[in-house]
C-alpha cells in the first residue's frame, strides 16, 4: 500500500502542476487585450524615443541617419535654453499643482457638507474638466483679450487702470498661465479628494466632537490622516501631467514672449517640428523623463517617510 501511494505522489504533483501552468497560461491571455495596448504605445514609443536620443535624425535630409552615441547629450548639457526652459517648466508645474491642491481641498472639504444644492454644485465643479483644454485656452484668451477681455473690462470698470496685455508682457505672461492651468486641473483633483472625504467614517468626527474637538483639530486629526493616500497619490499625478503639458500653454502662448512661457515640451516641439531635429528633440524627452522620475521618487519618499513617522 506505501509503495502505491508513494508511486502515485509524483503523478498527483504533475498533474497540479499542469492545471497550475494552465491556469497560468489562461491567466496571461486575460492579461493580453490590456497589455498589448501598453506595450504598442507606451512602451514601444519609449523604447523608440531613446534609440532616437542617440542618432542624428533630421527631417528632409537625404543621407541616413547615423549612429553618434552621447553627442546629442553632451550638446544638451551646454545648452542654456534648454535648461531655462527646464526652470520655467518647474515653476510652472509647482506653480500649478500646489495651489490647485489646496483650491481643490477647500472646494472638496465644502462640497462634503450638507449644502442645499450639493448635487447641482458637484456638477458645476466638474465643469472645466469636461471641456477639452484647447477650448479652455481659447476662452482664457478671450478672457484676457487687451481690448474687450472681461478682465479688462472688469478692471476698468472699478477704476483700476486701463487694463493690459496679460498673455504678451515679460512679468505676467507666466502667471497668467499659471492661473489657467490651475483653474483647469482643479476639478480632477477635487473629486479625488472628495471621494477620499466620503471614504473617512462619520464616526470618527462624531467622537471628536463629543471630545470636544474643533473643526481644525478635527480636520488635523481624523480627516487629513485618512485623506493623506489620496492627497500623495492626486499631487503626484498632477506634477507629473503639469510638467509634461503641452497643449494649453502652446494655445494660450507658443511659448512666449520671449520664450518666458516655453515650458520643455514646447522647447521639444519647436526642436522636432519646426527645426526637423528628431534626434535632439528625443535627446530632450529622455532627460526630462529622467530629472522627473528622480524628483518623483524624491517626493514620494519623503511623503511615504513622514507617513511613517506619523
Amino acid at each position: 500500500m506505501t509503495s502505491v501511494a508513494e508511486a502515485s505522489r509524483p503523478a498527483g504533483r504533475a498533474a497540479g502542476g499542469g492545471a497550475g501552468g494552465a491556469a497560468g497560461r489562461g491567466a496571461w491571455f486575460l492579461v493580453l487585450p490590456a497589455l498589448i495596448p501598453i506595450l504598442v504605445l507606451s512602451v514601444g514609443p519609449l523604447l523608440y524615443g531613446i534609440l532616437l536620443a542617440f542618432t542624428d535624425a533630421q527631417s528632409g535630409r537625404t543621407a541616413g541617419t547615423r549612429w553618434i552615441g552621447a553627442l546629442n547629450f553632451r550638446d544638451l548639457w551646454h545648452d542654456t535654453l534648454f535648461w531655462e526652459s527646464f526652470r520655467i517648466g518647474l515653476v510652472w508645474a509647482v506653480g500649478v499643482t500646489v495651489p490647485q491642491f489646496l483650491l481643490a481641498l477647500g472646494l472638496a472639504l465644502l462640497l462634503d457638507q450638507e449644502l442645499r444644492l450639493r448635487p447641482l454644485a458637484r456638477a458645476l465643479a466638474i465643469v472645466p474638466w469636461a471641456m477639452p483644454e484647447v477650448v479652455v485656452a481659447i476662452m482664457w484668451r478671450l478672457v484676457y483679450n487687451p481690448d474687450a477681455g472681461v478682465l479688462n473690462e472688469t478692471l476698468r470698470d472699478l477704476g483700476l487702470g486701463h487694463g493690459r496685455d496679460w498673455l504678451s508682457g515679460l512679468a505676467t505672461a507666466l502667471p497668467a498661465v499659471i492661473v489657467v492651468g490651475v483653474w483647469a486641473g482643479m476639478p480632477q483633483t477635487t473629486v479625488a479628494l472628495l471621494a477620499g472625504l466620503q471614504n473617512t467614517p462619520r464616526e470618527l468626527h462624531e467622537a471628536a466632537s463629543v471630545d470636544g474637538a474643533g473643526a481644525w483639530r478635527r480636520f488635523r486629526t481624523v480627516t487629513w490622516p485618512a485623506l493623506r493616500p489620496v492627497a500623495l497619490a492626486v499631487t503626484a499625478l498632477n506634477l507629473i501631467w503639469n510638467v509634461n503639458s503641452f497643449a494649453l500653454v502652446y494655445v494660450l502662448t507658443s511659448g512666449g514672449p520671449g520664450g518666458k512661457t516655453r515650458l520643455p515640451m514646447l522647447f521639444a516641439y519647436e526642436e522636432a517640428f519646426r527645426y526637423g531635429q528628431f534626434g535632439y528633440a528625443a535627446a530632450m524627452g529622455c532627460v526630462l523623463v529622467a530629472v522627473v522620475s528622480i524628483l518623483l521618487a524624491v517626493f514620494l519618499a519623503g511623503r511615504l517617510r513622514g507617513g511613517e513617522d506619523a
